[in-house]
């Protein structure tokens, strides 16, 4: 007997996708995390494009994650141009990270994950009950924008970072207002933490989660050169420059987006993987959130991830405090880009963005035009392994209801925090 589930629209996420199982007897034969979201070119439209033109353009992948996409970019160029920025630069981008950071997992953990853990259908339906812990929510959310826009210039597709540096240097005065905001931002994620500390993570799934992200080689969180790949037995490193051999893309029928495994095996990418790998650097109110929560790693519960966003955001929190309050004490210096020539090159660079590693690479001519592009997000990378726990789901929890097991397949895909419309990019046709 065939029995088929299906959800033809997963809610409370960004883009269009849907859910596919279906099963013979007792057997799961199929699992499909279904993305129907149409082709995206941004490869493709920065072709032939001046290197200088590429960022502005990339920032439009994603509105949440547009600074991510803008610097991310910048790094690639840089390595492949052989420019080396300055530690405020560093810093700063540093800095804009935490505030990426800050924004998408307020918005996430609290009006997307939340009514999920708490049974309400929508963010709505929870403010009615818990109006205080929705407006704690926003205000850290608003304080990541702010954070953005003072140094990027904008809070959604920033127009303040260019090759080497950027195109004006935030103010002494940018950031004593902004230490003023952060501080206040220290007393929401208390109050994050208070609510947090009453929800019940559910457990039924438990499959263990292979885990991949960047390993910091200075005190910025979110920038590293070699990749790390956790699986039990040990970690293994890549660089970044060779990332293709994590990636893997390959295409599939029931997804307009490539899907990504290592050794043909899926992984995951985002706030669970990073803390997985590098949570040996979280201290102050975060280590506290990370003991009160019960967060475990290396952990077979996914669900954990929407607790190890709330840990990372209360990090986020705390270090851009502790950079702005570093460039305020030193002084911060108005600062040219660093210089460069034009020439036939290739680069490659990889950051952690909310929900995961995202790499890009670049081939230029010598005249700096783009001749070749790739983009790899991190959702991109998470739709294998989604399938994986969701398939786990159906096998673990014989029995249920059709109806339970629709909530729980959605709680799964949600506790990725998919960005389907960004997973889905160019599709090289070969002969």
């Amino acid at each position: 007997m065939t029995r088929t589930i299906t959800i033809d629209h997963l809610s409370r996420v960004e883009g269009h996708g849907g859910i596919t199982v279906v099963l013979e007897g007792d057997r799961v034969s199929k699992v499909e995390f279904d993305v129907f979201e149409g082709i995206r070119l941004f490869e493709g439209l920065v072709r032939g494009r001046s290197m200088e033109d590429v960022t502005g353009i990339v920032s439009r992948i994603c509105a949440i994650c547009s600074h991510g996409h803008s610097i991310t970019s910048l790094q690639a160029l840089e390595n492949a141009l052989g420019v080396e920025v300055t530690p405020q630069t560093r810093r700063l981008r540093d800095l804009a990270y935490h505030g990426s950071n800050i924004e998408s997992h307020a918005l996430h953990v609290f009006c997307l994950a939340l009514p999920d853990l708490l049974g309400h259908p929508s963010v709505v339906s929870l403010a009615g009950v818990m109006p205080d812990a929705v407006k704690t929510a926003l205000r850290l959310k608003k304080l990541g924008n702010t954070i953005q826009e003072v140094i990027g210039g904008r809070a959604v597709h920033p127009v303040n970072y260019v090759i080497g540096g950027f195109g004006k240097v935030p103010g002494t005065d940018d950031l004593l207002a902004l230490k003023k905001e952060i501080t206040a931002g220290l007393a929401d994620c208390e109050r994050a933490l208070e609510v947090l500390a009453t929800v019940s993570i559910p457990d039924f799934v438990r499959e263990p989660i292979r885990c991949a992200a960047l390993l910091p080689e200075d005190e910025a969180f979110f920038f590293g050169s070699i990749i790390g790949i956790c699986d039990g037995d040990g970690v293994t490193r890549i660089p970044v420059r060779d990332y293709r051999t994590l990636t893997n893309e390959h295409c599939v029928s029931h997804s307009h987006a490539k899907h990504s495994q290592h050794d043909n095996r899926s992984y995951m990418v985002g706030a669970l993987a990073r803390l997985t790998l590098n949570g040996s650097r979280i201290d102050g109110l975060a280590r506290k959130a990370w003991e009160r929560l019960r967060l475990s790693v290396p952990s077979a519960n996914i669900v954990m991830n929407n607790i190890a966003q709330a840990v990372e955001m209360i990090y986020s929190v705390e270090q851009a405090l502790k950079i702005v309050n570093g460039l305020i004490a030193e002084g911060i210096r108005d600062e040219a880009s660093a210089l460069y020539r034009p020439h036939a090159c290739r680069g490659a660079a990889a950051t952690e963005v909310p929900r995961g590693t995202l790499y890009y690479s670049y081939e230029l001519d010598d005249q700096g035009r783009v001749l070749s592009a790739d983009v790899i997000t991190p959702t991109a990378q998470n739709l294998s392994n989604a399938e994986d726990q969701m398939r786990a789901v159906v096998t673990q929890t014989a029995g249920v209801s059709d109806s339970l097991l629709k909530q729980w397949l959605q709680i799964v895909a949600r506790a990725y925090d998919p960005c389907i419309s960004c997973s889905v990019h160019v599709i090289r046709a070969t002969n």
